[in-house]
C-alpha cells in the first residue's frame, strides 16, 4: 500500500513538473510572438464571445462599447508605412463578462516589446490625434517605472470600463506606451481648451489611481504634438 501511495505521489509530481515545464514553455513562445508583431491576445478573437453568444440574457452591459487597438514598430527601423496604417484594432466589447475575456487573455506590460502601445479606445473612435473626436483634445501623461506599470494600467481600465471617473462623456480613451526602460500611460480627452474641465480630469484620475504625490502629471494638447511630432515631448502643463 505504501509503494502504491508513494508511485502516485511521484505520478502526480511528475505531472506538475511537466505542467510547469509547459507553462514556462508557453509564455517564452508568447514572448518570441509578441515580438515577431502578432497582437498580444493569447487566442483568436472569434473565440471571446462563444461563450456570450450562447448566454446572453446574463450580460451586463457597459455604459460605452470599447475597442482595444494595438501597435508595434521595429525600434531603429525607418519605415514608409504611415503611424495609421501600423494600427491594428484587435478586439472590441460592450459588456463586463466581454471585457475580462479580453483582458485576461491580454499580455501584460512585462511581456510586451519595446516600443509597444496598447490603446483603449471608446469604440467610433480612433487613436490619432487627427481623429474627429481627438482634434481638439488633449492628454493627461504619467510616466511609471516597469515594476508597478502593470498595477496602475488595470486600476485605469477598471475605472473606465466601470464608468468611474468625472465627466466620462469627456474622455475619449488611454494608452499604455511600453517604452525601453520605462511605462508611459496617459488618458486622451476631447477639450483642452476647457481647463476646468482638463483640471477636474487630472484630479478624477489622481483619486482612482491613489497616484502618490511623488508622481508628477504631465498635459499634452494633440495640436501641439502635431507641431512638434511628438506624443510625450514638450509637455505645456505640469500638475
Amino acid at each position: 500500500m505504501e509503494i502504491a501511495e508513494r508511485r502516485d505521489e511521484e505520478m502526480r509530481e511528475s505531472g506538475n513538473m511537466e505542467n510547469i515545464k509547459s507553462d514556462s514553455f508557453s509564455d517564452e513562445r508568447y514572448s518570441r510572438d509578441l515580438k515577431a508583431g502578432l497582437h498580444p491576445l493569447r487566442f483568436p478573437i472569434l473565440n471571446l464571445y462563444f461563450w456570450s453568444i450562447h448566454f446572453v440574457f446574463i450580460l451586463e452591459i457597459l455604459q460605452y462599447k470599447f475597442a482595444i487597438w494595438y501597435t508595434r514598430r521595429t525600434p531603429g527601423v525607418r519605415s514608409q508605412t504611415s503611424y495609421e496604417d501600423n494600427i491594428k484594432k484587435i478586439v472590441d466589447f460592450s459588456t463586463v463578462e466581454g471585457f475580462w475575456a479580453c483582458y485576461c487573455h491580454l499580455a501584460r506590460s512585462s511581456l510586451l516589446p519595446s516600443p509597444t502601445d496598447l490603446h483603449f479606445f471608446k469604440d467610433g473612435i480612433r487613436p490619432l490625434w487627427e481623429d474627429s473626436a481627438n482634434c481638439n483634445g488633449g492628454k493627461w501623461i504619467v510616466r511609471f517605472s516597469k515594476v508597478v506599470s502593470a498595477r496602475f494600467w488595470e486600476d485605469l481600465l477598471l475605472a473606465l470600463v466601470g464608468d468611474q471617473l468625472d465627466d466620462a462623456d469627456n474622455i475619449c480613451g488611454a494608452v499604455l506606451s511600453v517604452r525601453f526602460n520605462e511605462d508611459i500611460i496617459s488618458v486622451w480627452n476631447r477639450n483642452a481648451s476647457d481647463h476646468q474641465a482638463v483640471m477636474g480630469l487630472r484630479d478624477s484620475i489622481k483619486r482612482h489611481l491613489k497616484l502618490p504625490h511623488s508622481y508628477v502629471m504631465e498635459y499634452k494638447p494633440h495640436d501641439a504634438s502635431l507641431r512638434d511630432n511628438s506624443s510625450y515631448r514638450n509637455t505645456w502643463m505640469r500638475g
